[in-house]
């Protein structure tokens, strides 16, 4: 069983690097048709193709560390998104999720604090997310007639008007795709909103933590000081008695 954990460990460290790199030239291969439609039919089926062979690393990727799971039945759970994107073509946009896996070659870089790094995956994860979902739903909605998102700036805006729970109006999907989205990514905002709001009491706790501390700091050099200056005095007065017992009496 350790032996099989430390294959796997080691086949992850192999491939990080790779995969990640892979999971960024698949968002370029994904993304370009999309925002260039105009691009000739020879770059569209390098794009397509492209991504084919991307997803077929992916999948042997994911198969590879199954086999190589010590409890393959606590792996599934644990990679059940990986498993759900892979093998579900109606989720084709939330592909481009795997740019997720950028973020841990940054995870080093967010310091040992948890909040720091909870922060880091949150600011990274939210771009990712409303990229991800503005050229999702520009691809669903672009050629429909009831449409209103024509483009990747009203599709950007949705996305961040969505995700935020804002919900103008003025810019809906017409589409069933396009609606299971939008669900999508309203679940998503109201677990950013929270996870926000943890960090902020998280940051506040921590800095009324940090002002007792140095009040309590304060308290305590004060205390060191007048402790200090009782023990001369204290020194004092044992000197003078010493002087008095010693000195000399007058008959």
């Amino acid at each position: 069983m350790e032996r099989s954990l430390e294959k796997q460990k080691k086949w992850e460290q192999r491939t990080d690097l790779p995969l990640m790199l892979a999971a960024v030239a698949f968002f370029v291969a994904y993304a370009l048709p999309v925002l260039k439609p105009e691009i000739p039919a020879f770059w569209v089926e390098v794009c397509d193709w492209a991504q084919i062979i991307i997803w077929a690393m992916f999948i042997i990727d994911y198969l590879v560390r199954f086999s190589l799971a010590p409890h393959r039945r606590e792996f599934i759970v644990n990679n059940w998104f990986d498993l759900l994107i892979i093998t579900l073509p109606m989720l084709r946009p939330l592909r481009l999720l795997r740019l997720l896996t950028v973020l841990r070659m940054f995870d080093r870089h967010a310091g040992n604090a948890l909040r720091g790094k909870v922060t880091s995956y949150t600011i990274g994860t939210t771009l990712i997310v409303l990229v991800t979902a503005a050229i999702g739903i520009l691809e669903i909605e672009r050629k429909l007639p009831d449409s209103q998102i024509k483009d990747f700036s009203a599709a950007l805006w949705w996305a961040i008007t969505t995700v935020t729970t804002v919900g103008y109006g003025d810019t809906v999907p017409v589409s069933e795709s396009g609606r299971f989205l939008a669900i999508a990514l309203m679940i998503f905002g109201i677990a950013l909103l929270g996870l926000v709001t943890g960090l902020l009491s998280s940051y506040l706790v921590e800095k009324v933590s940090e002002t007792e501390d140095k009040t309590e700091y304060k308290i305590l050099k004060q205390l060191e000081a007048q402790n200090q200056e009782l023990k001369r005095l204290s020194e004092e007065v044992r000197y003078l008695r010493e002087q008095l017992a010693t000195a000399p009496t007058k008959e």
